[in-house]
């Protein structure tokens, strides 16, 4: 059964300051200045004295609710078998203007407009830092503390608003060398996004019984490609981006699981992006999801290694019932077979 505070939070209005800010805070600091942001967790990560072997990041929805994110994130860690002792469980929160001046936050903290951290936008203060710059934050902790000696794996996790960050960021991350480095493994998870990057103009044709692509006429919508849909007009945090085939090249290579809910299929859903740009990609999140995954293995006829969709029957826009699942728990914590 769908629990009513998961069903609530995805279809609440998201322009209303947060409950709950986290009270444990990130220093970032890029070449365009420094912040702090809000961080969930199962014990102080800054300074852990446990041995540890697997970190997760999820990443919140729309609402920025990382309280509700971080009860899932411990719920889940412990069907899976898992505790604080050898899972560190993280979820940043990236706040809108308005919760700051709500819960008169410190002056160092990062703040974006209501869904602009969702893209890797700049925030609007106190530093134009990108939401995945917080994510870069993340990792190099992760990746240069002594203290998680026992670390083997990092997975980076979403559902809907949180997914649509953790899709773009595997296709712009710039940096997975200091994981590597270590032999620490990284991982995405990707569940029920309204939208994905598509790497050219091409996109589902929508009369297509077998799933056909075709170039996308842009006369009828013409933000179709751009960021966060396509790879033009790419955020701030890109830099001097590699070109279109070199980004594409490396999200192939990198693991990447795709969940989607077999009832995520509301074309009218609330929370559904329904902008011209995210209809070229089909009508609900369920087709959409299932779309790329065709796009991709068309794209990649050698296949695909570490990059899988599934499909959990059943489960609607739901994040408990997602990341629940058999499937979820595995892509998680590697729990089960997924």
């Amino acid at each position: 059964m769908t629990e009513p505070f998961i069903t609530d939070d995805e279809r609440a209005p998201n322009e209303r300051p947060v409950a709950v800010v986290a009270s444990r805070h990130l220093s970032v600091a890029t070449q365009a200045g420094s912040g702090t942001v809000p961080v969930f967790s199962n014990g102080d990560w800054l300074a852990p004295t446990r041995e540890v072997q697997r970190a997760v990041i999820l990443i919140h929805g729309r609402l920025r609710n990382g309280d509700t994110y971080f009860e899932l994130a411990q719920r889940s860690c412990a069907l899976a078998g898992g505790s604080a002792a050898d899972t560190l469980l993280i979820v940043p929160q990236f706040l809108a203007t308005a919760d700051v001046d709500a819960h008169d936050l410190p002056p160092s903290t990062l703040h974006w407009d209501w869904t602009s951290w969702m893209g890797g936008e700049n925030a609007e203060g106190p530093a134009p830092i990108s939401s995945f710059d917080v994510l870069d934050a993340i990792l190099h902790a992760l990746a240069s503390r002594e203290q998680f000696a026992s670390l083997a794996e990092v997975v980076i996790a979403g559902h809907s608003g949180g997914a649509q960050v953790v899709q773009r960021y595997a296709v712009l991350a710039r940096d997975e060398a200091p994981l590597a480095a270590r032999g620490i493994a990284l991982r995405y998870v990707v569940a029920n996004p309204s939208s994905y990057v598509y790497f050219d103009t091409m996109r589902p044709v929508a009369s297509a019984v077998s799933g056909e692509f075709a170039a996308f006429d842009r006369t009828r919508c013409p933000s179709f490609n751009r960021w966060k849909y396509g790879l033009e007009d790419l955020p701030a945090y890109a830099g001097d981006a590699a070109s279109a085939a070199a980004l594409e090249a490396r999200y192939a290579q990198r693991d990447v699981t795709v969940l989607l809910g077999g009832a995520d299929c509301d074309p009218q859903h609330p929370a559904l992006d329904r902008s011209c740009a995210a209809l070229t990609q089909g009508e609900h999140r369920l087709g959409r999801g299932l779309a790329y995954a065709r796009y991709m293995a068309l794209r990649h006829p050698e296949g695909l290694a570490k990059h899988r969709t599934f499909v959990i029957e059943g489960v609607g826009h739901d994040a408990k019932g997602i990341f629940g699942s058999a499937q979820g728990l595995a892509a998680l914590f590697g729990t089960g077979s997924g």
